[in-house]
């Protein structure tokens, strides 16, 4: 649900003009079915979902067309250009999904998650196709929320083409393998925030399970988006609640500030004062 930001919680997610109760972002695809997708958005606690808007992903098996599971009410949906291995499809898709959710009425509809893929193999973002993208529909009045690697020299120059959000990978689409490179995500933090710490960073893509979330949301990230780590969980529903939790705990976490890492042991009670101690 879009919250206007009078009316927003104190820690909610601010990206353009559109602020998010939930920093989790959840993915509509992978799952055995668009009831099961519907039972787990609800769980996961989301109100913003990404939708791939190629005309083949639109309709499963049996039929179906996702958008009728999808409660535009209350879920801001973001439009992808998941598939596109070039900057004109990505364009071109993009504008197709704008056209669609105009249709639906949806805040989200100025909005895209932009993939511009270098290869089948490792869905590696192809950083020129990316940047080309980022441009030309940030000119053409896009929001644009881009999937990145996690090098923070692309991740600064999407971001002064005027990306609203960048988002870099923590490891490949769909791997489960985690954040790969904290450091790297650290140092995109530092050069997209500085001058500018409230702009939104969010991992984006190899999530597998809660304890990633936890671990991105700790090092400061401002939201994660995730799909198969719900999708293809034993548990789909179960892994979705378990996301939520994850999300929550590591940025309050986050913000509680971590104790200092020290090389020796620090006693929990201390003992001044008591016989046989500093007093």
């Amino acid at each position: 649900m879009i919250q206007t930001a009078d009316s927003a919680p104190a820690d909610t997610l601010r990206i353009g003009t559109l602020t998010l109760r939930s920093r989790l972002v959840v993915g509509t695809g992978k799952y055995a079915s668009y009831a099961e997708m519907a039972r787990c958005l609800d769980v996961s606690g989301t109100d913003c979902v990404t939708v791939a808007v190629r005309r083949e992903r639109l309709m499963n098996a049996a039929g179906e067309n996702i958008l009728d599971h999808l409660d535009a009410s209350r879920y801001t949906l973001l439009p992808n250009t998941a598939g596109c291995f070039s900057a004109d499809d990505a364009v071109r898709v993009a504008r197709l999904g704008r056209e669609l959710l105009r249709d639906l009425g949806n805040p989200g509809s100025e909005w895209v998650k932009l993939e511009v893929l270098g290869d089948t193999k490792t869905l590696l973002p192809d950083p020129v196709g990316t940047l080309d993208a980022t441009a030309r529909l940030v000119e053409d009045g896009f929001a644009v929320l881009v999937y990145s690697s996690d090098d923070p020299v692309i991740a600064r120059r999407l971001k002064d083409l005027g990306a609203a959000s960048v988002m870099p990978a923590g490891s490949p689409i769909g791997s489960g393998q985690g954040i790969l490179n904290p450091n790297n995500l650290r140092i995109c933090m530092e050069y997209l925030k500085d001058g500018d710490p409230g702009y939104p960073v969010i991992v984006d893509a190899g999530v597998g399970t809660a304890s990633d979330v936890a671990e991105a949301m700790e090092l400061g990230v401002d939201g994660v988006l995730l799909n198969t780590a719900i999708a293809h969980a034993a548990d789909p529903l179960r892994m979705a609640g378990a996301m939520k939790a994850a999300c929550h705990a590591g940025r309050e976490a986050f913000l509680a500030g971590r104790m200092p890492r020290r090389l020796y042991a620090t006693a929990s009670s201390p003992d001044d004062g008591v016989i046989g101690g500093k007093a």
